[in-house]
Order: C-alpha cells, then structure tokens, then sequence
C-alpha cells in the first residue's frame, strides 16, 4: 500500500510538470493513469485482491463516489436542468431507464447463468456517463453548443438516479445466497429503500440548510470567498457522514444535498464557488483511474471471453445509441444531434466505482465477471471517446463545402 501511494505521488507530480505537454498529444488524464496503475499492478497483483476486498476500499470509493455525485449536481449551467429542461427529462426518464433495460435483457442473453440481480448490477455499471475520460468534448466547440450543454446535464445527473437501483441490485445480490430466492427480492426491497429514504431525507435537509445559511450569511457579508469554497467541501462529506451515520447511504445523500443546494443558492452560478471541490474531485479522480488500471491487471490475466467482450462493445454502442435516439425524436434537436448525443456517452468513474464496490460484495465467481465488464467497457470507452472522438465529431459536424 506504501509503495502504490508513493507511486502515485510521483506520477501526479510527473504529470503536473508535463501536463499541458500531454493534452497536444491528446494523451487524457485517464490514458495516463490507467497506464500508471498497470505498470504498479503488475508487480502487486497477489496484494491488489486483498486490497480490493478490503472494507476501506469500499468506504473510501463511497466518499470519492459522494464527492464526485455533489460536483456534478452542484456544476449543471443554465439552470437546474440546464437551457433545454424537457430534453434533459427525456434523456434521464425515457432514455435512461431503456438503456437499463436493454443491458439487462443483453446480460440475460449472453450470461444465462447469471442472476437477474448481477446482471442488473452489471446495468447500473455500463450506463451511467461520465466526461473524465473524454472532458475535451465538452469544451469542444465544434458541437453545438446545446448538445455540450444537454450532455453536461445527462452527466451531472444519471449517475445519482442510478444509485438507488445499485443499492436495491447490491443488497439483492448479497442476500440471495442467505435468502430463498421467492423472498429475496422483499428482503432487498426491505432492506434498500428505508436507506434510500433515509439518504433523500438527510441530503435534502443538509443542502437545504446550508444553502439558506449561506445564502443568509453572505447578505449580511459574513462570508468570504474562501470559505464558500470550504463550505462546498465539507457539504458532501457532512451529508455522507451523517446519512451513513442514520444507516442511510452515503452517496445518494451527497447527490440529493447537491441537487438542494443548487436550487437553493441565490448566488447565481456555483462555478467559481467549486474551484476548489473540483479541485479535490480530480485528484480524487486521478486516483481512481490509477487504483482501475492495477485492477485492470488482475481482471484481465485471464483474458477477455467472447461474450464479455461482445457484451461490452454493445453496451458502449447500441445500449446507450438506440435510447436515446428514440427518446429524443419529436424534440427540437434533429437526427445528427440526435445521434450525438447518444453516441458521446463516455464511461469513467461511476462505473469503477459501482465496479468496485460490487467486486467487493459479490462471490460465486461473478466478482470477476463484474470486475472484467467493468474493465473492458471503461477501457473501451477511453479508447473510443477519449482518443476517438475527434474523428466522429469531424465526420458528423464536418464544414459545408465553400463555393
């Protein structure tokens, strides 16, 4: 454990140093680390499993998980549902829920042996987007300015509404080996959805209360600029803490607590208030593609299965593209938009992180097929959307041809 962290104090020093040198040659922060974490992994590999399964690195991922949740529902432009609201409802309440369901009913299809409640896990891992391994495309002003902004929406927010179903998918797989398999899912059902509530409950009480008081404090100039940064901190962690504290869960609280205070904050945009949460959000990401590239080590010392692997290039392509082309027809945005959208859907930490914490619960074999999904979609997806994207951008949104 001494040895990795030294090294990864090293390779983000070398990266710091170097880091603009690495954007021109479109070497991402993902390729980096995920390069880093193999070439540790590969001489860690026995230690990595038990440091895999151990309980802190189930804590820790929750927190950086909590985090990450809060940025990105405090960090949405244009409002809370930013400047086209119904087709970011249509994105996150049509799209969302078909492309969970077509990666159940692939998962079903090629792993037959698996149990519903894996195979929904397994859902909950390959769908979410997230920008980290491909943050270029929202910056990228070849694409049209509503498209980045629907995509920063769509990000900021399936990740959050995913997490109750990871939680109910969790506690069902991790009760049916004690459980008869009718009462299984009441057991689940019994055993989620009170820690649900709890989390809501806290989230919104904790976010709602900080936002009133800082809305509250800064009208009387009792805040400076700093400690609003601070206060941005401590919101996630407060809420994760108290949320687990009351048997909630963590990161669930931490995603409603920054959907509260975002509504609630009448300072306007939160972007220069976040410079130091996002801050602390990277060098938590950073880590987290570091600990995924030495797990990628273990996950793939066996090699990839046809079926994982076929699984996972549909899960990257028709399981996210054909949703959402179907959910925004009939909006205002036309087939090539359409068809961006669903196409720049890049995976990245909450899939490591839902990788990992089902890695950390499972048994019976399906840990290591969870883990190996996990690795090849991610990996596929900074491979496709990270280094790739530029080519799709080029040929969908190419120049009209001057006179």
């Amino acid at each position: 454990m001494l040895l990795s962290l030294v090294a990864l104090s090293l390779i983000i020093a070398g990266w710091a140093l170097v880091a603009n040198g690495f954007e021109r040659r479109r070497l991402t922060v993902p390729i980096v680390f995920v390069g880093a974490g193999v070439l540790v992994g590969l001489s860690t590999h026995d230690a990595l499993a038990i440091t895999l399964n151990a309980g802190a690195t189930e804590h820790a991922a929750e927190l950086i998980l909590s985090i990450l949740l809060f940025v990105d529902a405090t960090d949405v432009r244009g409002g809370l549902f930013g400047r086209n609201p119904r087709a970011a409802a249509r994105l996150l309440l049509i799209a969302l829920p078909l492309s969970m369901c077509v990666a159940v009913l692939l998962g079903w299809w090629l792993f037959p042996e698996m149990p519903l409640a894996v195979l929904l896990l397994i859902a909950c891992i390959v769908v979410p987007t997230d920008f980290a391994p491909a943050a270029a495309i929202l910056r990228d002003t070849r694409i049209p300015d509503r498209v980045r902004n629907l995509l920063n929406v769509e990000a900021g927010y399936n990740d959050g509404i995913v997490s109750p179903v990871f939680l109910f998918a969790l506690t069902l797989a991790g009760s049916q080996s004690g459980s008869p398999s009718g009462s299984a899912p009441w057991v689940a059902l019994r055993h989620a959805l009170p820690d649900a509530v709890v989390a809501v409950l806290v989230g919104a009480a904790v976010g709602a209360a900080l936002a009133k008081l800082s809305n509250l404090a800064q009208r009387r100039g009792l805040m400076t600029a700093q400690s609003m940064r601070v206060l941005l901190v401590v919101a996630p962690v407060l809420s994760h803490g108290v949320s687990i504290g009351l048997h909630g869960n963590g990161f669930v609280a931490a995603f409603v607590c920054g959907i509260a205070f975002h509504y609630l904050h009448a300072g306007g945009e939160l972007q220069h208030d976040l410079e130091l949460l996002d801050d602390i959000g990277f060098l938590l990401t950073l880590a987290m593609w570091f600990i995924f590239g030495s797990a990628s080590v273990l996950a793939l010392a066996d090699g990839v299965p046809w079926r994982t692997l076929l699984y996972c290039v549909l899960a990257l392509t028709v399981v996210r593209v054909v949703p959402v082309v179907l959910a925004l027809t009939g909006s205002d945005f036309d087939l090539r938009d359409r068809a961006m959208v669903g196409w720049l859907g890049p995976r990245g930490t909450p899939s490591i992180v839902f990788g990992l914490l089902s890695y950390n619960v499972l048994d019976a074999g399906h840990e290591t097929r969870v883990l190996l999904v996990t690795t090849v979609v991610v990996l596929g997806s900074v491979l496709v959307h990270g280094i790739g994207y530029p080519a799709s951008v080029q040929a969908c949104y190419r120049p009209a041809p001057t006179q």
